[in-house]
């Protein structure tokens, strides 16, 4: 008979549960088998317990997908300490992990030299929480640009919201921070020459005209004012950041 589920066990297959597509995961997913094998679990076991968690997320519950009916009373313990704890999460759960693959994570995530006068550690956590939030950002939106639909990942960003530079620890690696775009609607968003409403829709600023002639804007812009971006099955963008950049960000980039 196998064993209990561990609190660490718990924690790893959450990590999981944040960086593949929901509906995707199965128990022939290459994620799912490598974390079995790391955790000594089987495929299907790791899946289940990804669907355990899904059945606590609200956000897809509002999309009418549900997860599995027989959650643990530790499943629930491991999704309230976490959800929503986004940089506890990623340090805990890839220190673990790398762990368990007889790595030292320090070593992994100071792959350069770490500037002088700067905290290794405090750097290295800063790495972590960065890989952590681009992969969890990019698998809720299944690797596609939320405006385009542009799905080449060498291509992708997983953009802030709320820009990085005024975020604290735990907004900086929020997935509902985040959004996945291009590489030139993500430099647009930065820069204020485009946002998304709380409703969702993409609004274009008028002064992009500035810059581009019309062809070149009407194509890759203005196409897509007033449209509905692609809303992922789980970490939607939060609407208190949305505003944030629609009140601070966008039109201001002079």
């Amino acid at each position: 008979m196998q064993n209990r589920w561990t609190r660490e066990e718990e924690i790893i297959v959450f990590n999981l549960y944040c960086k593949i597509p929901f509906q995707k995961s199965s128990k022939n997913h290459p994620e799912v088998i490598r974390i079995a094998k790391l955790i000594n679990r089987t495929p299907s076991a790791v899946n289940m317990k990804i669907g355990n968690f899904g059945s606590f997320d609200e956000t897809l519950q509002a999309q009418g997908i549900t997860g599995l009916v027989n959650a643990s009373k530790l499943d629930k313990e491991i999704w309230d300490e976490f959800n929503g704890r986004w940089d506890i999460l990623s340090y805990e759960s890839e220190k673990l992990i790398f762990s368990l693959e007889g790595k030292d994570i320090e070593e992994q995530f100071a792959y350069d030299n770490i500037p002088q006068g700067k905290d290794i550690i405090v750097e290295v956590k800063q790495r972590i929480n960065q890989n952590f939030f681009r992969q969890a950002v990019l698998a809720s939106y299944n690797n596609a640009c939320c405006i385009t639909g542009l799905n080449t990942s060498a291509l992708l960003v997983a953009s802030h919201i709320k820009p990085w530079s005024v975020c604290n620890a735990n907004e900086k690696t929020n997935p509902c921070n985040g959004i996945c775009l291009n590489a030139l609607h993500d430099k647009a968003f930065d820069r204020g020459y485009l946002t998304i409403t709380p409703e969702y829709k993409v609004h274009i600023s008028s002064d992009i005209s500035d810059l581009y002639d019309g062809k070149t804007v009407e194509k890759l812009f203005l196409s897509y004012d007033n449209k509905y971006i692609m809303i992922p099955e789980k970490f939607a963008p939060s609407k208190e950041y949305l505003l944030f950049h629609n009140d601070t960000i966008f039109e201001n980039w002079r």
